[in-house]
């Protein structure tokens, strides 16, 4: 019986045992595979994302300008013989510009076909020449060769996003003003230039007027009041429950509010903010002072439990020794604990404040949605923030804005990648091994 046992035990249990490993490894390759197709299909749609932004935006950097040649008629700028700068910027500058192209173009004379031919520069166009007169008053007099803005339509004709083979009715360009347009580049009288505006100018109703300055300083405003506020309250507070508070019921119900609070919606509270900040402390509407104030209330949660966690995260043994050595409680946590940590709290301080950048909600209550004309010189100033900037461009039906809103993330995904970089800048800075 037992000689006829021997032979089963010594084949069956082998092939068994290498038919077990040789699934683990197919399972392990599967795995493997899954998690590269995985990476590998995130890679891709992100590329498609960048893509995408980027090839609807890369236009906004430049613009398309037109060449005249304005007269600067004494009549007209120094009506009165005055010559003092107060005069000189009130002159109807955009007056001029509609006489160069009634000059250039001498044979429009119908008023519908006029109308059609100023429409060729941009309203702002005469600031051009209004630069250039204070600049230079001496100019006055003469005739003078400018390089004026076109206007959104003539720009996009140019960058390829009118199509000129459509029917007239579909498109917003007529035959005339295409005929103009041809001849004005077979004379030279076309180029294109680096879009300055856009960078230098605060928001504005004309697409090619339109910059991305104001939002741009409103979200800085908003991040310093953000960062001023969360990073050392949010730091301080998770020393304290981490390293100081007894174990209680107490600080039991707080971290269990502070972990509740993290997955709070965050028009929550731009409520708290419209209702409080606003309602009963009367502070200023659509100031970066408010919106970083609730965006630093939000931020709070995710500071706290990420600075937690890097505090856990430090070997007990450093804790130990330093006691070892007559450290009080509070140097060990300031010279030995604090610093170590300090990569892993700046991770969770960068997550919290990317959150902050782009939210538009919490903004949205509080009146950060209204349309600012002027460059915020400070956190009192009325602003708007680039995620509402993109939103407000967003929901423009002028084909110019399309370009103006992936060229507005653009400049958002460079704001967080500089972020980023501090925060990894930092980190590898303090960052220590053991």
């Amino acid at each position: 019986m037992s000689e006829m046992a021997q032979p089963a035990t010594g084949i069956k249990r082998p092939d068994l045992s290498q038919k077990r490993i040789r699934g683990r490894y197919a399972a392990e390759r599967r795995f493997k595979l899954y998690g590269q197709l995985a990476v590998g299909l995130a890679i891709a749609m992100l590329a498609v994302l960048l893509i995408s932004v980027c090839s609807k935006g890369y236009s906004a950097f430049y613009r398309t300008e037109i060449a005249l040649d304005v007269m600067l008629d004494p009549a007209v700028i120094t009506p009165d013989g005055k010559s003092d700068a107060e005069t000189l910027g009130a002159a109807d500058y955009q007056g001029l510009i509609k006489e160069a192209l009634k000059t250039a173009f001498p044979d429009v004379t119908s008023r519908g076909d006029r109308k059609n031919l100023y429409n060729l520069v941009s309203n702002g166009a005469g600031n051009t020449v209004r630069q250039a007169v204070l600049a230079n008053p001496s100019l006055i007099g003469s005739t003078q060769r400018f390089w004026v803005v076109a206007a959104d339509d003539m720009d996009m004709l140019a960058k390829g996003f009118i199509k000129r083979d459509l029917p007239e009715g579909e498109r917003v360009v007529s035959d005339t003003q295409i005929a103009w347009y041809d001849k004005l580049d077979e004379s030279g009288q076309l180029r294109t230039a680096f879009n300055a505006v856009f960078f230098s100018a605060g928001d504005s109703r004309e697409p090619e007027q339109a910059g991305i300055l104001g939002a741009l300083m409103g979200s800085i405003f908003t991040m310093l009041v953000t960062v001023l506020l969360a990073l050392p309250l949010g730091v301080m507070s998770a020393i304290y429950l981490e390293e100081f508070a007894p174990k209680n019921r107490i600080t039991e119900i707080i971290e269990v509010n502070i972990n509740n609070l993290a997955a709070v919606p965050s028009i929550v509270f731009g409520l708290l903010g419209l209702a409080v900040l606003l309602g009963v402390f009367g502070l200023p509407r659509s100031a970066p002072l408010v919106g970083g104030m609730v965006l630093a209330l939000m931020t709070l949660p995710t500071i706290i439990i990420a600075t937690r966690a890097a505090l856990k995260a430090v070997p007990p043994s450093i804790r130990e020794a330093a006691y070892g050595i007559g450290a009080s409680p509070l140097q060990v946590v300031s010279h030995h604990v604090l610093p170590l940590a300090t990569p892993g709290i700046m991770t969770g301080a960068i997550i919290g404040l990317a959150r902050a950048l782009g939210e538009s909600a919490p903004l949205l209550m509080i009146g950060m949605v209204a349309f600012i004309v002027d460059v915020p010189h400070g956190p009192t100033d009325p602003a708007t923030v680039l995620p509402v900037q993109i939103y407000l461009w967003a929901d423009s039906p002028e084909r110019a804005f399309i370009e103006k809103t992936s060229a507005g993330i653009m400049v958002l995904l460079a704001f967080l990648i500089s972020m980023n970089a501090i925060a990894i800048f930092v980190r590898r800075k303090f960052e220590r091994r053991w």
